[in-house]
Order: structure tokens, then sequence, then C-alpha cells
């Protein structure tokens, strides 16, 4: 496949970005692109200014490009993380957020980086979810928000939002099955030895 029919998936990465929000769908995205290259996908991340970011929990993670430099993209993935508070009223940060919206095909989040989308309006009238303990903060954000509190992921068509932490491997399994077959996805899933069997 030409580079320029290589669709695009870009993961947000921001001050006080919760670490596995991002890493997490990376490494399945990443593993999933490198070696199906057949598939027609790419995975990139990109931060505000292209520099690298300080994460929640003290990891530095380099960007692949700016905002204004990445390419235009087929998904979006919006992590979650302490840094999200101050998106929620950083209007400039939410007006790019509903440009994002006009122009990328298929919305999507981990953790609390639905709390961004409902603070732009992104999930008005839509299920969601997000990390357990900011569930009453996505209903009060947006009261049309139909949030669904038990689910790893939720998927509407062109938003799709996923619970805490740890679910954005679960989302980005499910979008690897979406974007291609529940096989690829298994084949993935192999891959990066993902069987969740918790010890306690």
């Amino acid at each position: 496949m030409a580079a320029e029919d290589t669709r695009k998936i870009g993961i947000l990465l921001f001050p006080g970005v919760e670490e596995l929000d991002a890493i997490g769908p990376w490494e399945v995205l990443s593993y999933w692109t490198h070696n199906y290259a057949e598939d027609g996908w790419e995975v990139s991340c990109f931060s505000v200014d292209g520099k690298p970011v300080n994460c929640a929990k003290g990891l530095t993670v380099e960007a692949h490009h700016s905002m204004s430099s990445m390419p235009a993209l087929d998904v979006l993935l919006h992590p979650g993380g302490q840094g999200t508070r101050p998106q929620l009223t950083d209007e400039p940060h939410l007006e790019w957020v509903r440009s994002q919206r006009r122009s990328v095909p298929l919305m999507t989040s981990v953790c609390t980086g639905s709390l961004v989308y409902a603070a732009a309006g992104v999930l008005r009238g839509r299920p969601a979810t997000t990390h357990w303990a900011s569930l009453d903060k996505l209903a009060e954000l947006d009261p049309t928000i139909e949030v669904r509190a038990d689910e790893r992921f939720v998927d509407d068509g062109d938003v799709l939002t996923a619970a805490g932490v740890s679910a954005g491997i679960d989302m980005a399994l499910h979008l690897v099955a979406r974007l291609t077959s529940a096989e690829r996805a298994r084949q993935v899933r192999r891959g990066i030895q993902y069987d969740p069997q918790p010890p306690v």
C-alpha cells in the first residue's frame, strides 16, 4: 500500500497524561501496525509543540509530531490522567477537540480523556464511560450523556470511550478488531501476551 494511502492513528500526549492510558494502546496498535503492515495503518504520538512530555508518574515520553505537523488522522486517541483537569476549562484545547471532531472520522478516549470530550460537547446525547472515580464528573459535565458505569469500553460508532487506565488496552484490541477483523485482534493479543489473570 502506498504511503499516502496508509490510514493514521494519533495518540495525544500532554503534561500529566497517565502513562498506561497512552502506552497501553500504543503497545497494542504499534504491535499491530508493525507486524501487519499490509492492513494499511500506522500509529504515532503527538504533543502540542512536538516536544517530550512529562507524564503523571514521572515517565518522559517523546512525541513524533506536533499538533501543527501531525498528518490528517483517521482515528484520534485522547488519553486521561491528572493532566486532563486543566483541559476541562482550557478553551483553546476544547476548540481543538471540536475541530478534530469535525475532521476525524473516529474519536476515541481512555480514562478521563472522555471528560475532555464531554467538556467540548463531543459526547452530547451519547453513551460513554470513564474511570470509575470520575463517573459522577462525566455526568456533571454533560447531563445528556448516558453514563455506562459497568462497561470496559463503549463503542458508539464514531466515538469510542474506554474506562480507566488498563481498559485502554481492551479498547485498542476492540479497535483492531473493528478496523480489520476479530482474528487479527486475537493475533495481536497473543503477540503481546495479553491474557489477564489478576493474582489477587
